[in-house]
């Protein structure tokens, strides 16, 4: 059984048990967060699509962790300009531990 869901502006295909890396969700680490934009559920070869969510289907999970990817380099270049810039960023995530699909 899987289901598609949105967060933080991106499509997930999550099974239970599968570990999530996710835009960053407010919420403190250990803590349950439920996740209702629920885009499809498949189980055993049946498939029901939303228009544009499910109703009545929920994805629960737990935040594992808190943190931030690795740093990317930005570098902005106009040639004959003299227009140089160096910039870095560092993007933050939850590590989110899927535990159940309600469908």
């Amino acid at each position: 059984m899987y289901a598609i869901i949105k967060t933080g502006g991106k499509q997930y295909k999550v099974e239970e048990g599968q570990i999530v890396k996710v835009e960053k969700l407010p919420v403190d680490e250990e803590e349950n967060v439920e996740f209702d934009e629920v885009l499809a559920v498949s189980e055993d070869g049946e498939s029901n699509f939303g228009k544009p969510y499910l109703e009545d289907v929920t994805v629960t999970g737990k935040v594992i962790e808190q943190g931030k990817n690795k740093k990317i380099t930005v570098y902005k270049f106009k040639p004959k300009r003299r227009y140089r810039k160096k910039m870095g960023h560092r993007q933050p995530y939850s590590k989110v531990l899927i535990e159940s699909i309600k469908a």
